[in-house]
């Protein structure tokens, strides 16, 4: 019955197929591009050579091997994060509007990191990803919950608002453990979204994570286009919906946190991209997640390669970037959607 229901759905099995194909083979060239564009640019033939031949005793090399590749990667893995966050929790709780930076993850895993930094001073990044998976827990607590009391129960509208007073709270709550402890210059590029500081201590540690759960993501997707048809038919074909959405929100805070603890709260990458690759695919999430992933992690390469160039040499936040695309796009999907909110 459940392969029967899923053979119905509106879904572009082909299309899927070639974004995999062409947006990884894209997504190859395109690391190459990132690597070479920046306040000092560096020509493909320097980065080809600096790639397959190192030298030590070059700058530039220097340069590709410690600043610019860890850039790029920590830009596909924060892109494939947000995205797949996102896509998860539309599916999961069927609104158009989720997303981890709209309904608050991001600016608990924020408000968790900023008190870190005022009262664990010098803690080891390992420890700060625990933090900031525990802010986004809190996030989503203080959403539901609040949305959740509410007469009439849990709805898309609810749900934002809800994440848009608790973002607000979290993110003030930030601002001022900043101002107060005088850790405002050290946040500052930090919350408004950036990868240049990005270490290759920190891509080894947070890779096996995000790699686990993508996996899982797609592992669970079966469930989350099942979830997505609404809980009466989801129970109906034999689902269990309290454990799917379990480990769906437990996946979306692994995903938001480790995206949060490498660059910073940055939104809307999660709205934009799920309703792209919806467009293009179709709404059997087997598809969506993994194309959410590679679509993801090119916009957001992107985007940072565009925010490079706008005022060289100094640095643009990628968050400016995704604002002017997000905001925009937000209240196109609202109006959109606003006979069913």
């Amino acid at each position: 019955m459940k392969t029967k229901e899923l053979s119905q759905l509106k879904t572009r099995p082909l299309m899927a197929t070639v974004i995999l194909t062409v947006g990884v083979a894209v997504l190859v060239i395109s690391i190459f591009i990132g690597i070479a564009v920046g306040a000092a640019d560096i020509d493909l033939a320097t980065v080809w050579d600096a790639l397959f031949h190192y030298n030590k005793a070059l700058t530039t090399h220097q340069i590709i091997w410690e600043l610019r590749i860890p850039r790029v990667l920590a830009d596909m893995m924060v892109g494939a994060a947000f995205a797949v966050a996102g896509a998860v929790m539309q599916g999961m709780t069927r609104n158009p509007l989720a997303d981890s930076g709209l309904l608050g993850l991001n600016a608990g895993s924020a408000f968790m990191i900023a008190v870190c930094f005022a009262f664990l001073p010098g803690l080891s990044y390992n420890y700060l990803i625990f933090f900031s998976f525990l802010g986004a827990a809190i996030g989503c607590i203080l959403v539901f919950g609040v949305s959740a009391l509410v007469k009439g129960g849990l709805s898309p509208t609810r749900l934002v608002l809800a994440g848009a007073a608790v973002a607000s709270l979290l993110t003030a709550l930030s601002e001022g453990i900043a101002i107060y402890f005088k850790l405002s210059q050290d946040l500052a590029f930090w919350f408004a979204g950036g990868v240049a500081g990005v270490k290759w201590s920190q891509i080894v540690v947070v890779w096996p994570w995000l790699l686990g759960a993508l996996m899982a993501a797609i592992l669970l997707s079966k469930s989350v286009t099942i979830l997505s048809l609404g809980d009466d038919i989801a129970i109906g074909l034999g689902q269990n919906t309290t454990r799917t959405k379990l480990l769906s929100m437990l996946i979306v805070l692994i995903l938001a946190g480790l995206a949060v603890s490498v660059v910073g709260p940055v939104g809307f990458i999660g709205l934009i991209v799920p309703h792209l690759v919806r467009y293009m695919v179709g709404v059997d999430y087997r598809w969506i997640i993994p194309c959410s992933a590679v679509i993801g992690a090119l916009l957001t390469l992107y985007a940072d390669i565009g925010a490079r160039m706008v005022n060289p040499p100094y640095e643009t936040p990628i968050s400016v970037i995704f604002a002017l695309i997000g905001v925009p796009f937000f209240l196109y999907v609202a109006r959109k959607e606003r006979r069913s909110l």
